[in-house]
């Protein structure tokens, strides 16, 4: 093992010991609590995004009150709802100019499947374009699922689950979180007769 292995793999490059186990998990711990946002809020996900980085759930203490307007600063793309075929390449290009090792949550059914819109203007699924890592459920989730996609994001960070799903995968890591707002399975309402 030489400097040069280190200076092309990275950290992967290093023979683990205790030294270099314990520099890893410093590592991953500190890419999890760090991670900044650029917001790629489309449709209806985005207020419930916004409202997740308002006072009341506080993004701040993971780290994220910051959304980066410029890619070049984030890590993290949180994709809220639908995608259309021409916003599709512009959703590349800032993926592209993302530093790594970057991470994308889809959020919302409009973003991971297409939702309703099962037509030719909508992308039927964000991991079309971009390697998806934790899909959000709902329509919308709310800002309780945001979060715990967060959560499941910064743990999969933490313990290098999510570049080992990414190297078997070979893309996104494709992680589903439960939904936690309280929104449960569509209920069928009957009016009375008037």
């Amino acid at each position: 093992m030489g400097f040069a292995d280190v200076s092309d793999k990275g950290l992967a490059g290093l023979e683990h010991n205790v030294l270099t186990g314990q520099l890893e998990k410093l590592v991953n711990w500190s890419r999890a609590r760090s991670s900044w946002p650029a917001t790629f809020g489309l449709a209806c996900c985005a207020i419930e995004m916004m409202a997740t980085g308002g006072s009341h759930y506080d993004l701040a203490r993971y780290g994220m009150e910051v959304f980066r307007a410029s890619p070049r600063q984030a890590d993290v793309m949180i994709v809220a709802g639908r995608v259309s075929q021409k916003m599709a390449p512009v959703l590349r290009q800032i993926y592209d100019q993302m530093m790594e090792p970057k991470w994308v949550i889809s959020m919302g059914v409009c973003a991971s499947s297409g939702g309703m819109f099962n037509n030719y203007a909508i992308v039927q699924g964000v991991d079309q374009i971009v390697p998806v890592d934790v899909y959000a459920p709902g329509c919308p989730p709310g800002p309780e699922t945001l979060l715990h996609a967060i959560n499941t994001l910064h743990h999969s960070i933490e313990t290098g689950e999510l570049l080992s799903r990414r190297n078997a995968n070979g893309g996104g890591a494709g992680i589903t979180v439960e939904q936690r707002d309280g929104q449960g399975e569509p209920k069928l309402i009957t009016l009375g007769a008037r």
